[in-house]
Parts: structure tokens; C-alpha cells; sequence
């Protein structure tokens, strides 16, 4: 089942269930290095028509951060409970962003959406989707950087935890098209991979994200220097039950 939302308001009575003493349980933030997300820019003296920010109807895993190589794999298991994207403000002006929204709409197939996905790695980089959120559209967040504590909007659906296994990666899930990636940054201490293995030189023709849990392997060949996808995951490590439990 398809389960999302861009940030964790909190988790239900089922999922806390089903995490042992989650009150004093371990919490690490998969995907955070020394440069903290944030909403990408354009590079100075970058006209927006040469800009390439924007991450379009593919599934992207990070695997050089700061020079620390893939830092959104789960070393525990545990369960992943809240997710922090930073967002493009496309243009200043109102009436410019306007117009970019009505271009990349109508290129991709709709407005901009997002979704975290847990994938499991196998060799060759191939990875299949062990556990995917419901997808959010975000255009209201755009020039935001979302995340906990932030309280939802009425549309927005609260986060039912994603479980997670030692050795899978969090991956950013965009569908129609989000603009979240960071570039010209040093080619050696920032990169990542999109699910797909040709024609990466240019934007997606149809979709390539993995939108399907538990589908066969998907590769991802196509590799980017020098770029960020500005996102991380909160996980709740699991914390086995001491050993004088009698219940």
C-alpha cells in the first residue's frame, strides 16, 4: 500500500504498537551530512531556461554527500517516520512562477509531487521498492524547506511509519516533476542516481520513477556529478524489549 506524507505529525496507535519502547527507542536522520537541506537556487548569473533544478518523473537516490558515500542507508532496522525536502522557489515574481508552473505542468504531466520510497539494493544498482509512501503534491511548499514539527494542512493525510531494513536506502520518488536538486557543487563530494539507464544526458521521456512496491529491479545507471537532492528521513531504530519483559 502506497503510504506518504511529506512530514510525520506523528504515528498512529497501530504503528507505535508495533515499535517496542519508541519513547526511548534511538533516532538517526538518514542523509544528513554537514550541509544542511535546503531550498535549491539557481547559480549566480544562471538564466532560469539553463537552470537544472528540477528533478523530473524518476525515482533518485543520493550516494555522495559531503563526501560521505550513500548517507541515506539504513544501518538498523527500524521504521522511517518523517522525511525534510527543501523545495525551489521558482521565480521571485508571482506572475513568473505562474508561468513556470503552467510550462512544467503541462511538460510532466501535472503539478509537482513527491514520495518517499524504501528500497532494497541489489547487485549492479539494481534496487526494488520495499515500502512507498502516498504521493503529495507540493506546490504550496514551494521555496520551503518541510519539516518536523510542522503542522499539517486539513489536505494533508498524518504519516503512517515506513518500515526499514538494514541496508536499504531512502530514495525521493518524483512522478511528474519537483525542483529539489542542488548543482555545480563539487563533482567529488556530491552525487547521486536516477532509476533509469539510458539517455541520461536529458530529461526523462516517460515516466521511469519506481512507483510500484515490490516490482522486479529497476537499475540506476544514469549517475550525476557535482548534484544534490536535497532531502533526508527521520528513522526510528527498533529497540528490541529488555530481557526481564514477562508480558
Amino acid at each position: 500500500m502506497n503510504r506518504f506524507s511529506l512530514l510525520a505529525a506523528g504515528l498512529t496507535a497501530a504503528t507505535m504498537a508495533l515499535i517496542p519502547a519508541a519513547a526511548s527507542a534511538q533516532i538517526v536522520e538518514l542523509g544528513k551530512t554537514p550541509s544542511p537541506v535546503s531550498a535549491p537556487v539557481c547559480p549566480s548569473g544562471v538564466a532560469p531556461s539553463q537552470c537544472y533544478i528540477i528533478l523530473t518523473r524518476t525515482t533518485a537516490i543520493q550516494t555522495i554527500s559531503d563526501g560521505i558515500k550513500y548517507p541515506i542507508t539504513a544501518k538498523q532496522d527500524g521504521w522511517i517516520v518523517s522525511f525534510t525536502v527543501g523545495l525551489s522557489k521558482l521565480s521571485s515574481s508571482a506572475t513568473t512562477e505562474r508561468k513556470f508552473l503552467h510550462t512544467l505542468n503541462a511538460a510532466y504531466g501535472g503539478e509537482p509531487e513527491l514520495a518517499l520510497a524504501v528500497l532494497k539494493p541489489t547487485p549492479h544498482n539494481y534496487y526494488t521498492v520495499a515500502a512507498q509512501s502516498q504521493i503529495f503534491r507540493v506546490t504550496p511548499f514551494l521555496g520551503q524547506v518541510l519539516q518536523q514539527p510542522m503542522a499539517l494542512p486539513p489536505t494533508f493525510t498524518q504519516f503512517t511509519a515506513l518500515p526499514i531494513k538494514a541496508g536499504d536506502v531512502i530514495a525521493l520518488t518524483v512522478p511528474t516533476w519537483a525542483p529539489v536538486l542542488s548543482y555545480n557543487l563539487s563533482t567529488t563530494k556530491f552525487a547521486y542516481r536516477q532509476s533509469r539507464a539510458a539517455n541520461c544526458t536529458r530529461a526523462a521521456g516517460s515516466q521511469t520513477a519506481q512507483l510500484t512496491v515490490g516490482a522486479k529491479p529497476t537499475q540506476y545507471k544514469c549517475n550525476y556529478l557535482g548534484t544534490r537532492v536535497e532531502y533526508s528521513a527521520t528513522e526510528v531504530v527498533d529497540t528490541p524489549p529488555p530481557k526481564n519483559y514477562v508480558h
